[in-house]
């Protein structure tokens, strides 16, 4: 017998910004349903050390922040359900008693008034071992996110467009040098962040290069430990079969984009070319009225767990103005019967 959850809100992910839905449609009364998607509490689970979200004056872990978010979110009475949605029916508007139709990997269905598409985006990765052994201990792809923990030290960047640019960029601010690495000899980024990264005398690009190998060493006095990167070896594109080279760094970050998880909203509200949901601007409405979307599904400049959070907020306190006024409309529709 298939599973039928009715709601007045369905969210739809559960990062920061679906967490926030949660907290604050729950302390409007709006018996909240959350769908946490394949990854529960987003790419903040594979982020180690967490220092700029407010409140908190040591850094903090990932997977701790998003645990605690979730436990403040069932504590206001958002019901949070283990669940993958791999269909949705929105684009026509909801039917006739009012409900948007979605369903769920486990065969559930989900008819829900209003939605918060809070579905966030990965970034894109090399894929290699090496890369997936240092996530946390000196890969990151995220310099706003650990660029700090890199004062002083030489870190490396992978990729040529806008964001690694961007990320050099901003790691100037912390970091002795910035290696770009690029495995062409010209750069797809803007022109004017290409004038302002080869002005900038911290950053060094190593043309034609790519990574062939991620190593790292175990900290001093911390035998135990796990180790941490301490150099890349690169390849010449042009020449595959000459020596890998050395090259000494204490993080790598890969800068090479990000991808939305549009999964199945993809043809059911605008999007742009790259697949991140449109909202108006100032708001978290989206093309589909009753449809809202938070935080990095939506957002492709900043990208943040505060922001996402923020967004969030605002896609519930939106919901809860919409489902006001669509009740107000069913009872003038049912006085005038």
């Amino acid at each position: 017998m298939t599973t039928v959850h009715r709601t007045d809100l369905l969210i739809v992910g559960s990062g920061p910004a679906g967490y926030t839905a949660g907290i604050y449609a729950a302390r409007a009364a709006l018996k909240p349903l959350l769908v946490t998607g394949l990854q529960p509490g987003g790419q903040l689970t594979i982020t180690q050390d967490i220092e700029n979200y407010p409140g908190f004056a040591e850094p903090v872990g990932g997977p701790w922040l998003m645990e605690q978010m979730r436990l403040q979110a069932e504590h206001m009475g958002t019901e949070i359900i283990y669940d993958l949605i791999t269909q949705a029916e929105l684009k026509n508007g909801p039917d006739a008693e009012g409900y948007f139709h979605l369903k769920g990997d486990s065969g559930t269905t989900y008819l829900a008034r209003s939605v918060v598409i809070a579905t966030g985006a990965r970034a894109k990765w090399l894929e290699t071992e090496a890369e997936k052994k240092f996530q946390g201990h000196g890969v990151s792809a995220c310099a706003t996110c650990d660029g700090f923990f890199y004062r002083g030290k030489d870190v490396a960047v992978v990729g040529g467009g806008n964001t690694a640019v961007e990320e050099a960029l901003y790691l100037t601010h912390h970091a002795k040098n910035v290696h770009l690495i690029h495995r062409r000899d010209s750069l797809k980024a803007e022109k004017i962040l290409q004038e302002r990264l080869k002005a900038n005398p911290k950053i060094h690009i190593h043309w034609n290069r790519e990574i062939d190998d991620i190593y790292g060493t175990v900290p001093q006095g911390s035998e135990n430990a796990p180790e941490v990167v301490s150099g890349v070896k690169l390849r010449d594109t042009e020449n595959p079969a000459a020596a890998p080279e050395k090259l000494a760094v204490d993080g790598v970050f890969i800068a090479i984009g990000h991808i939305p998880n549009i999964g199945p909203f993809r043809d059911q509200v605008a999007c742009d070319e790259e697949g991140y949901i449109q909202t108006i601007p100032g708001t978290a409405c989206t093309s589909v009225t009753g449809i809202f979307a938070a935080g990095d599904i939506q957002d492709k400049i900043y990208r943040q767990a505060v922001t996402a959070a923020g967004t969030g907020c605002m896609a519930a306190l939106e919901a809860e103005r919409y489902l006001a006024a669509a009740n107000r409309k069913r009872k003038d529709a049912s006085k005038n019967v």
